[in-house]
């Protein structure tokens, strides 16, 4: 937040006294970083919180629901910043300074630093809001190459590529909106209880068959909950064994997924007697 606040602050005043407007249009997607990045911070906050009796799944969906806001907020963002760089197109202009392409310059590096910081992070602890976020920073990394490059057109030739400046503000809003598409489309399907990826569904089964006395899995499902996984499970037993026999294979069942798989966080076992 600190990092992007102050690349805001300079993008946007160096491009005003500059009269940049791709400059001014990566300022204020930097703004929108603030707020995004502070969305993520209280999504997770808030996600931490343990179980209670309304919550018995816990809060991790505040989670996954500060990715979707992030996602909603890049795509009305773009479109203004689309709509504002159309708008000029043709009007007059006063020439570009050349030190508007330093802050775009630091932009990029800034923003390539924080954009593997967070995948890298957002991938490890499995959370949607930061991967989100991580997205936010590498369009940034975009959007800053196409308004330095729209930038030192119009700076080689005014005359001839007046417009250019402008036409990168256009990009920079584009680039926003398809990642905020894209942001919104993944943690959407995540609040829809989409299933996890058949290797992930691979490893629970696998983890199931070393318990003894686990002869299959009739059915698994699972749905995520924040940045970890609940899991249904339909397990086959032998149906000679007592109700207090099975009931022992499938508690070893649940505790193994758990120490197994540390991104599961925790089972449900149906027990079934096997064919």
């Amino acid at each position: 937040m600190l990092v992007s606040g102050i690349l805001a602050l300079i993008k946007i005043s160096a491009g005003l006294a500059g009269h940049s407007t791709a400059v001014v249009a990566d300022g204020l997607e930097s703004t929108g970083d603030v707020f995004a990045s502070g969305f993520v911070l209280l999504g997770l906050t808030l996600a931490a919180k343990p179980a209670d009796e309304n919550h018995p799944y816990g809060h991790g969906r505040f989670e996954i629901l500060t990715g979707l806001l992030i996602g909603l907020v890049l795509t009305a963002g773009g479109a203004l910043i689309s709509y504002g760089s159309v708008e000029r197109l043709g009007r007059p202009r006063e020439a570009l300074a050349a030190y508007v392409v330093w802050p775009l310059v630091a932009s990029m590096a800034a923003k390539v630093a924080l954009a593997t910081l967070k995948f890298r992070y957002g991938h490890k602890l499995k959370s949607a809001s930061l991967t989100a976020d991580a997205w936010n920073d590498a369009v940034d990394t975009l959007s800053a190459g196409s308004a330095l490059i729209a930038v030192s057109l119009t700076l080689s030739d005014p005359v001839r590529f007046l417009d250019a400046d402008r036409w990168g503000g256009l990009a920079v809003g584009l680039f926003v909106v398809l990642v905020g598409v894209r942001v919104s489309r993944d943690t959407a399907m995540q609040l829809m209880d989409t299933m996890p990826d058949d290797r992930l569904m691979d490893q629970i089964r696998a983890a199931a068959a070393t318990v003894p006395g686990a002869l299959g899995v009739e059915k698994c499902f699972a749905r995520k909950t924040g940045m970890r996984y609940h899991v249904d499970l339909h397990l086959e037993v032998d149906p000679q064994l007592t109700v207090r026999q099975s009931h022992q294979i499938a508690h070893e069942v649940r505790q193994r997924i758990l120490l197994t798989l540390d991104w599961v966080a925790d089972v449900l076992v149906h027990v079934e007697p096997a064919p």
